[in-house]
């Protein structure tokens, strides 16, 4: 079907950038959205970042607790979304997880689905 995987986490100092990347594979015929969220230990998981592309328009949304500091963007003929973080604060360590939205080819025919990568780890020391 289709598969997720995320590169680029790292241990890295406060103050200091890192940039994720996540690339799509598999049946895939359009992907309508991609994003990342993260997960902090004993937390839950939460939204991060999220980059659609409809009718040549491209729309970003962020959660407040990163605007400014990150930047989503997408390569689509790549089928990779990118996460350019800077400024990192110790908070904002934790299991970086990419999803996407994606139109495939199954054996029944076309289908739409909401997958996930298995995540990458950023740790911001202070």
């Amino acid at each position: 079907q289709v598969q997720l995987v995320e590169s680029g986490g790292g241990l890295v100092q406060a103050g200091e950038s890192l940039r994720l990347s996540c690339a799509a594979s598999g049946s895939i015929l359009r992907i309508n959205s991609m994003g990342w969220y993260r997960q902090a230990p004993g937390k839950q998981r939460d939204f991060v970042a999220t980059i659609t592309t409809t009718r040549g328009n491209t729309n970003t949304n962020y959660a407040d607790s990163v605007k400014g500091r990150f930047t989503i963007s997408r390569d689509n003929a790549k089928n990779t979304v990118y996460l350019q973080m800077a400024s990192l604060k110790p908070e904002d360590t934790g299991v970086y997880y990419c999803t996407a939205d994606v139109l495939y080819a199954s054996r029944s025919g076309v289908a739409t689905g909401n997958f996930w990568g298995q995540g990458t780890q950023v740790t911001v020391s202070s």
